[in-house]
């Protein structure tokens, strides 16, 4: 994996706009025109400038951007993606007491419960996953952590891999931070922007397509190269992604939105606050 600069990293740890011809372009658009409902916002560019930054530094849940570090962490381990994997009992949500249709006896190849997770965030995937994991779920958390730590994640924990537990915390930059090392894994670039799959976990029946939980993708006009939607109470609505704008890559994360729709209308918000500005 390409490591960020250090310019970069300062970026996103400092939580200003760093003093560039490309963040002097930024620095045009005017805020007081973006009306966004999502409670914590960050937009940076593709050099880690920030474009627009609000309550970027609170720890808060996470919710399914979780499965984000549940990807990277398993890629990173070499693991046999082709290894096939039954479901059990122990990988049912007892925390948010989600149902699933991937029933216990369910079989899937790692590789297919990884796009499962990321695509669909099934959490009996995510769950499975770590189950596996060499040492169980204890050692996969740390694991985690563990990356986290190397990310300069430094106001974020992780306590279950499907993002379940309201204890699963990041701050804003965290998140985009995790964002942009996510994006050089090619599997979690298509995984997250496949807007549909169909496995077959049922020996003698038929097909099971499960869908992409960003509705964005259903969109033409959208350039997305990696996302990632998060939901449960605590966190309320999340959306964290990589999207070209005006020939430009952006790293976008909403937290604690309001509304099952609001992620995505921020998100067509911010887009066209960006180009609207631009083109001027």
């Amino acid at each position: 994996m390409a490591a960020e600069t250090d310019a970069q990293l300062a970026r996103l740890e400092g939580g200003g706009t760093a003093q560039t011809g490309t963040a002097s372009r930024w620095s045009a658009l005017d805020p007081n025109k973006l009306q966004l409902r999502s409670d914590a916002v960050l937009v940076l560019d593709q050099n880690g400038d920030e474009v627009y930054s609000r309550h970027t530094s609170d720890p808060r849940p996470v919710a399914s951007i979780t499965k984000l570090m549940t990807a990277m962490v398993i890629l990173d381990s070499h693991l046999d993606l082709r290894e096939k994997i039954t479901i059990t009992k122990e990988d049912r949500d007892l925390i948010q007491l989600t149902g699933s249709r991937l029933r216990a006896g369910a079989v899937l190849t790692r590789r297919q419960l990884l796009q499962l997770a990321l695509m669909s965030s099934a959490n009996r995937a995510a769950n499975a996953l770590a189950r596996t994991w060499p040492g169980g779920k204890a050692a996969f958390v740390a694991a985690m952590n563990k990356k986290a730590g190397v990310l300069g994640m430094r106001s974020s924990h992780f306590i279950d891999p499907a993002g379940l537990d309201p204890g699963n915390v990041a701050s804003a930059r965290d998140l985009a931070r995790m964002v942009r090392a996510a994006r050089h894994y090619p599997l979690i670039r298509n995984a997250t922007t496949t807007r549909s799959a169909s496995v077959r976990p049922y020996k003698g029946r038929g097909a099971i397509t499960f869908h992409n939980t960003n509705r964005l993708l259903g969109n033409k006009t959208w350039d997305i190269q990696l996302s990632k939607t998060g939901y449960i109470n605590e966190s309320g609505r999340c959306l964290a992604m990589q999207a070209g704008i005006d020939d430009q890559q952006f790293t976008i994360v909403l937290l604690n939105s309001f509304g099952k729709l609001t992620p995505f209308g921020d998100s067509s918000r911010i887009r066209r606050w960006i180009e609207s500005g631009t083109r001027k």
